[in-house]
């Protein structure tokens, strides 16, 4: 996998790299994002990709490689975030976005005995267990449209509410699982210009005497009808979305040990789905 994606990733990261340059300070940004990718790949901590030994099957590497104290210390800085997302939009722009979205979340699971605070107790695949969630909006693109990573036992409805809005404009139809079935949400994403699509398995659906949003009638007539049903049947697509995310050596697998606290599981999600797309981007012969 190293040989395959690492000079597409390294290209891209020096060509978008070029425009994030700092003054006074020993490593751009690129560079910084550089060994954190290179880890990433390999699934080592952020240390072992600071040692020179550690990078001799390659000659795509920087000149100079930071110490653990300034890689930790830069990782999270605003130039690195922007750098990160700007490698994102780079991928993501080589597709044109589908009418249609999926709306899901993938639980990123810590150990019961982690001391990790920022780690919370939710529901993961019918069970109780520790970590955290990825939250995102795919639609059809090799990253999402839109992501963000919470403790586990954060509402899906309440960070799709902050989702939902970014896709503005992009897609026509959003399709969630019965877990996004709720009134405010289905407003927010008709106010995105979106209809959200869920299971509406309760024939007594939308006969309430309580507020019922017009975006959730629809959904609920929509749902009923044979154009619905086969709209709804391509929400499978979510599992393969986040399935081949982790699908091959260095994609998006359990949390390792090292990565722990909110913000280290953000940086290192974020790695991981550049390689995803990067590697999808190669498989359809969108990048050589």
């Amino acid at each position: 996998m190293e040989r395959e994606l690492w000079p597409l990733l390294y290209r891209m990261l020096r060509k978008v790299g070029n425009d994030f340059s700092q003054k006074n300070v020993s490593h751009q940004p690129w560079v910084i994002v550089a060994v954190l990718l290179w880890a990433a790949v390999h699934d080592r901590p952020h240390s072992w990709a600071c040692r020179w030994r550690n990078w001799a099957t390659t000659r795509r590497r920087p000149a100079r490689l930071p110490a653990p104290s300034t890689l930790s210390r830069r990782l999270h800085s605003m130039a690195v975030g922007l750098l990160l997302r700007a490698l994102e939009e780079c991928i993501r722009k080589t597709q044109d976005p589908r009418l249609l979205a999926l709306l899901d979340g993938k639980p990123l699971l810590v150990g019961g005995p982690s001391q990790d605070p920022d780690a919370g107790f939710g529901q993961a695949a019918g069970h109780k267990a520790k970590g955290y969630k990825l939250h995102a909006i795919w639609a059809g693109r090799a990253v999402p449209e839109v992501w963000t990573v919470t403790a586990l036992n954060v509402s899906e409805q309440v960070v799709a509410r902050e989702l939902l809005p970014a896709v503005s404009g992009t897609v026509a139809y959003v399709l969630g699982d019965g877990g996004y079935d709720g009134n405010a949400l289905f407003d927010v994403a008709g106010a995105a210009g979106s209809q959200l699509v869920v299971p509406m398995p309760d024939p007594n659906a939308g006969r309430g005497h309580h507020y019922q949003s017009p975006y959730r009638l629809r959904c609920i007539d929509l749902m009923r009808g044979e154009f619905g049903q086969s709209l709804y049947a391509a929400r499978s697509a979510i599992e393969r979305s986040f399935g081949n995310a982790g699908a091959f050596a260095g994609g998006l697998g359990p949390l390792c040990n090292w990565v722990r606290r909110w913000h280290r599981v953000f940086t290192w999600v974020a790695a991981k789905l550049l390689i995803n797309g990067v590697r999808i981007l190669r498989n359809q012969g969108l990048m050589t």
